[in-house]
């Protein structure tokens, strides 16, 4: 668990690249709040807002609204959050995206990337970024370690068993990271950079009710096939290290105040 902060709570600006389903987001709210719920699990017993002052962005917008984003002096770090959307096409939003995120590496803002927004990280670094071959990975998914990984992840095991959501991948790793845990079918399942950059190709932030709404909707649409739901949602509710995820994020956002060891 982290420690109490010594200078008050990060500045998190929670950048929403996407809007729950409707069950998810009838229960939990926006894709900001189903973070700050993850977070306040991390950071129990202390209070979240001891820790963490979060705040929500929309960065897609909409016929009537927008993208909104953050000042860069008025905030500590960003976290970029999963979505649907795929981070390799061209959509102005997404380039706007893109360029945010540079801009936050060039300003020293350290950026979390979760999935959809661990790809846009490496978009931004000049990977490649594309369809999986190998398919879809669903659920809760064991991602074998690096050394790296275990370090920061604070992980004492062989595998990161987190949630899973997607056919994209990053195809290329970026120069000067350090990669945490692969599958098969993945090899980059998490990058690091030292008070710059901390991502995980998984799902930290969902549960297993979260999981199966998902798979419902997606085998609803088309998306997926009966077989894809039906093994993702026997999966669904195995045991997960998301909270552990969490708990790294809030010490990789202290990096600069006391560097991991």
């Amino acid at each position: 668990m982290s420690s109490a902060p010594a200078t008050g709570p990060i500045r998190l600006a929670i950048l929403e690249a996407d809007t729950p389903v409707p069950d998810i987001k009838s229960k939990y709210g926006t894709y900001g709040q189903v973070f700050k719920y993850l977070f306040k699990r991390a950071c129990d017993p202390q209070p979240l807002d001891s820790q963490l002052a979060i705040e929500a962005y929309n960065v897609v917008g909409d016929e009537s609204n927008l993208p909104v984003y953050p000042k860069l002096g008025d905030i500590d770090a960003i976290l970029i959050t999963g979505a649907k959307h795929n981070a390799f096409e061209d959509h102005k939003w997404i380039i706007q995206l893109v360029n945010y995120t540079r801009e936050c590496f060039d300003a020293g803002v350290p950026v979390v990337g979760i999935c959809f927004g661990h790809q846009i990280v490496a978009r931004a670094l000049g990977a490649v970024v594309g369809r999986n071959t190998g398919g879809w990975e669903l659920s809760v998914t064991p991602c074998k370690l690096t050394d790296e990984g275990k370090r920061v992840l604070g992980l004492d095991k062989e595998d990161l068993l987190i949630q899973q959501m997607h056919q994209d991948i990053v195809h290329t790793n970026p120069e000067g990271v350090t990669l945490l845990a692969r599958t098969d079918i993945c090899p980059n399942q998490g990058m690091y950079s030292p008070g710059r950059l901390l991502t995980v190709q998984g799902h930290p932030e969902f549960t297993d009710d979260m999981m199966r709404s998902i798979l419902k909707v997606r085998l609803d649409g088309g998306i997926i096939s009966q077989a894809l739901h039906d093994d993702g949602e026997a999966r669904a509710a195995n045991e997960q290290d998301g909270v552990t995820v969490a708990r790294a994020f809030i010490r990789f956002l202290r990096e600069k105040q006391d560097p991991l060891k």
